[in-house]
């Protein structure tokens, strides 16, 4: 259960995609923006002090807004002395546009109260429309489904079916169990459950505060290669949405309290959405829980609200409160016993506790036919059979799915530094046993 997997996407089908677009068609107006000028022209100022000068078709790319809208805009800052009009440069088709003294500190002035250059932002309520609409509790599991998804791992059908309840329900989930037995490979795999894409906001405008949402780490797009007459006029969707896979945010032990608060970098200006927000709509896993530099029971007590009312509340540096949907499966994910991060009364409010075993010998074997499998080496009976019943037996260590790999792979490496081949043999996995383990009692 401990190898990489690849998450396979079906392309983007002429209905899924009219279905994002009636979801946020693209805007005609500026009023259909939802944005005030001021903070458009702030904005186009930024970017041509930014880029230098610059096209109306540069700029409709770089703000993700129609040129209709980018022109009236326009329009309205030459009538403000901002800009001026240069002679066409024959590389570049068009009319060009540059700041004026007066539109340049108007630029230097906008850039002090936010050093945001990007794409137009949505609005907060436009944001919280489409996150609901395309919430990922709308995505029921089923049984059959559960089991396709998991068909190539070896998982028990019981826990399998305990995990697709789970997902089903819309509450917190607790993996627990030792380390090795699969929790984190597994709730990783779980996001391969959902398919369907989302749209995600470049960044959310809050009045005249712009919160970065996007983050390409995190939101994988997959509208790059549409063609461009989606992007004419009013067809396609509203570009300052990405059409992305839907997100899967995994956190550990750098996990801090900051971190599920909007950030804001005062050097750059700039604001940044927390960690559960950027996961909304998808997958929030907080992997490794009681390592993390805030407390377990302080973590827990975040997402109390949160997970009863579905909505999250946030503040800006300035004070302003608001409010965004919470709209994430979350999974907590332990090698410590949930009774000692929190007690009884308090995990009833999370969710399910699902607890993760060593294998048995049966799946045990599996997972080591697999691998041999999958690191092209011959599987041999009787050195499983030594590792089983001498190694682990004697050690009394369980049987978790993380050994065959590790185990596997160490052979190979004493194999081929030594014989040059790749064989595993008894030798080399007894090699890779004493090297694999620090306790004296299992190295033998």
């Amino acid at each position: 259960m401990n190898e990489p997997f690849n998450i396979e996407y079906a392309a983007p089908d002429q209905l899924g995609l009219r279905r994002l677009c009636r979801l946020a068609p693209r805007p005609k107006t500026l009023a259909e923006c939802g944005l005030s000028r001021e903070l458009i022209t702030d904005l186009l100022a930024k970017h041509l002090l930014d880029q230098g000068n610059l096209s109306l078709s540069a700029l409709s790319q770089a703000m993700c807004l129609p040129g209709a809208i980018i022109e009236d805009m326009l329009g309205f800052m030459r009538s403000e002395a901002m800009i001026e009009v240069r002679p066409n440069r024959t590389d570049t088709p068009g009319l060009i546009y540059a700041l004026t003294d007066r539109g340049r500190a108007a630029a230097l002035d906008a850039m002090m109260r936010s050093g945001y250059v990007g794409p137009a932002p949505v609005t907060l309520g436009h944001y919280s429309i489409v996150t609901k609409s395309q919430s990922i509790h709308k995505q029921s599991v089923s049984r059959e489904a559960m089991h396709r998804g998991f068909d190539d791992v070896v998982i028990e059908q019981n826990l399998l079916d305990q995990l697709g309840s789970s997902i089903n329900s819309g509450r917190a989930i607790f993996l627990y169990g030792g380390a090795g037995t699969g929790k984190t490979y597994i709730s990783q795999r779980l996001t391969k459950l959902f398919s369907d894409l989302t749209l995600i906001p470049h960044a959310i405008a809050i009045e005249n505060h712009i919160v970065q949402l996007f983050d390409p780490l995190v939101h994988q797009v997959v509208d790059q290669d549409m063609d461009e007459s989606a992007y004419m006029l009013e067809k396609g969707h509203d570009r300052r949405f990405n059409i992305c896979k839907r997100p899967t945010v995994i956190t550990a032990g750098e996990l801090t309290a900051e971190m599920l608060e909007v950030m804001y970098e005062p050097s750059a200006k700039v604001f940044e959405a927390p960690l559960q927000m950027r996961a909304n709509n998808g997958v929030f896993i907080i992997d490794d829980l009681g390592r993390q530099r805030i407390d377990a029971k302080s973590l827990f007590n975040r997402w109390i609200v949160p997970l009863e009312e579905r909505k999250d509340y946030l503040t800006l540096q300035s004070g302003r409160h608001f409010s965004v949907p919470f709209d994430v499966v979350l999974i907590f994910s332990t090698n410590i016993h949930p009774l000692e991060l929190a007690d009884e009364a308090f995990l009833r409010r999370i969710g399910y506790k699902i607890e993760f075993s060593p294998l048995t010998a049966d799946a045990y074997e599996r997972v080591w036919r697999d691998t041999c499998v999958a690191l092209e080496v011959d599987y041999d009976h009787e050195v499983l059979d030594h590792v089983i019943n001498e190694l682990h037996a004697r050690a009394k260590v369980d049987l978790l799915p993380c050994h065959p790999r590790d185990l596997i792979g160490m052979a190979i490496d004493h194999s081929v530094y030594t014989r040059d081949n790749r064989n595993v043999d008894v030798e080399a996995i007894r090699f890779a046993w004493r090297n694999y383990f620090v306790s004296l009692d299992t190295a033998l």
